[in-house]
């Protein structure tokens, strides 16, 4: 499969009717209304996945389905976000959609991503005419599926995974559709906060729907169209000339997911960057076959993190749309882990895929745009998921979270300690907030010492984060990476240390794989321990002041050893 961000050939500047103070101000416009809807979804949201860890994303997007700015969220949700209202208006072309309607899917073949992440899109109608459309997406904590939290490692297809959702009208005309919403709610484990969770989702972007009416009001529709056309063709103007700043050539890199917790081990991610003038390609060729295990992407996925890549070794500033992706060409053989055909299971590849594609790209730049370069991140979300009924109340619940890492080092630092990194830009769960949703407790949460990559600029440490099973028996899973290949390092800098995860029972710590499912008992403790960062540059160059307070605070990065798998 091939996608060129949606439209080919360079953006001429243009002469437009709308003088440039004015395209600035419709442009902060547009960007504050995204960022006004992530601020709604989150307070009104019902979970503490939305609420505290924040794990959503909003956008807006012209009439025909393009992007026009984002809120600063996942980056995971929102270069994928595109392919799900693509796939809305191509179920329910625009003469289909009346005010009020909001279109709801999940389905990763569809436009979605995995099945955790609910998208509901919005038509925004202006004197009886579609002017945009707002839409946002939302990690639900459970769908369904074989395991509670629907993030279950060991699943083979997505059938197991949860309800799958294509594209539907939740709401029609205003009203929650209320057979779609009861097939839904008879699905999940948790049907209130489900309930919670999605009313939240059209409040936000009925927020976008109102702010957007105010924009053709003030402008016409005409001149918010003419002025939307503008700047997209400006995002892709400044990014064609970033592009165009890096030197020509191919570039290629590889590196490997752990395994797909099905025996399939060392599953190779490759890229060939190809940077033309003020173009991009990225070619996936030679990737491994998409696998038995839930460690596989669909295509949308895999552009979504090549598309951050690109970002992150350009002006950031560039206004994130979809002209800021048009200079970019991608090609994913189907029926591989970057571009999975049905029924393969998906669930880990929006997690954990993403991460490593992200990884390799980077990798394949450093050559190119050296002063833009990063030791490898933690590489991995450290998916958990725990479900069971609540001992306090006797209903079911179902909690998960990804865990924090080290950053890379890169040329103007050291990498941060215990942060999401690349894909992931979610918070943790306070404590509080988890001992009070869930019968579970956190016994332990601290930096690992000596984790970081060591360099120039050392590698962020990881984390330990131990919850214990309290009152009741549990199910778990967990679905992660970076326990056997370390974090890369680069120009010098050595490897971030590996995770780890145990469990201990009864005093005792027993090996976790890192892609696996369990049956806990009351008591048992689960310790999640994350990968650092990798290094950046030499460690003999690194100023002996920053070694000294290294020693001191436990970050020399003694523990950051060799793969154990070569």
């Amino acid at each position: 499969m091939s996608d060129s961000g949606r439209s080919g050939g360079g953006a001429e500047r243009r002469e437009t009717g709308i003088d440039a103070v004015t395209l600035e101000v419709i442009r902060n416009a547009c960007a504050a209304i995204s960022e006004e809807m992530n601020a709604n979804l989150i307070r009104t949201g019902y979970s503490p996945n939305i609420k505290e860890r924040r794990d959503c994303s909003c956008a807006v997007f012209d009439s025909e389905g393009k992007m026009i700015s984002q809120a600063e969220n996942m980056p995971v949700h929102l270069g994928a976000m595109p392919f799900s209202v693509e796939a809305a208006l191509d179920r329910y072309p625009p003469e289909t959609l009346s005010p009020g309607d909001a279109v709801l899917l999940n389905d990763p073949f569809r436009g979605g991503a995995h099945l955790p992440d609910l998208t509901l899109v919005t038509p925004v109608f202006y004197e009886g005419e579609i002017v945009a459309l707002a839409a946002n997406r939302a990690h639900h904590a459970d769908v369904g599926g074989s395991t509670a939290g629907s993030v279950a490692a060991d699943s083979t297809e997505i059938y197991q995974e949860g309800i799958r959702i294509p594209p539907v009208k939740l709401y029609r005309e205003g009203e929650v559709s209320a057979d779609v919403m009861e097939i839904v709610l008879a699905n999940v484990r948790t049907p209130d906060e489900r309930r919670g969770d999605l009313r939240a989702q059209q409040a936000a972007n009925e927020t976008g729907r109102d702010r957007l009416r105010g924009l053709a009001e003030t402008y016409g529709p005409d001149g918010l169209e003419e002025a939307i056309t503008e700047i997209q063709h400006y995002a892709e103007r400044r990014m064609r000339a970033e592009i165009d700043r890096l030197p020509d050539g191919v570039y290629e890199f590889a590196d490997v997911l752990d395994d797909d917790g099905q025996g399939t081990e060392d599953i190779r991610i490759e890229a060939a960057v190809t940077i033309d003038g003020d173009s991009i390609g990225v070619d996936f060729d030679g990737t491994a076959d998409q696998t038995e295990g839930a460690i596989n992407a669909v295509f949308a996925v895999t552009a979504s993190a090549t598309y951050y890549a690109v970002r992150c070794v350009t002006d950031p500033d560039i206004p994130p749309n979809d002209g800021a992706y048009r200079p970019v060409k991608i090609d994913a053989p189907e029926g591989t882990v970057v571009n999975a055909s049905l029924p393969a299971a998906v669930v880990g590849g929006n997690l954990e895929v993403s991460q490593r594609v992200t990884d390799v790209i980077l990798g394949a730049l450093a050559e190119a745009a050296p002063e833009r370069a990063i030791g490898a991140c933690q590489g991995t979300m450290n998916n958990v998921t725990f479900g069971g009924t609540d001992p306090r109340t006797g209903t079911p619940y179902a909690f998960y979270e990804t865990q924090g890492g080290g950053f890379g080092g890169r040329a103007s630092g050291d990498g941060m300690d215990g942060v999401h990194v690349h894909m992931s830009n979610t918070m943790n769960t306070p404590a509080e907030v988890l001992q009070t949703a869930y019968p579970l407790a956190v016994e332990r949460y601290e930096l690992r010492p000596d984790s970081g990559g060591a360099g120039e600029f050392r590698g962020g440490l990881g984390l330990r984060r131990d919850i214990e099973v309290r009152g009741h028996e549990a199910s778990f899973s967990l679905l992660a990476d970076r326990r056997v290949h370390a974090p890369y390092g680069v120009h010098g800098g050595g490897k971030g240390g590996r995770g780890d995860d145990k469990l201990i029972r009864d005093g005792e710590e027993r090996e976790l794989a890192a892609k696996s499912t369990h049956r806990l008992r009351p008591g048992d403790v689960v310790s999640i321990r994350t990968p650092g960062g990798g290094g950046y540059g030499d460690p003999a160059d690194r100023d002996p002041e920053s070694a000294r307070r290294d020693r001191e605070l436990g970050k020399v990065s003694s523990n950051a050893a060799d793969d154990t798998r070569e």
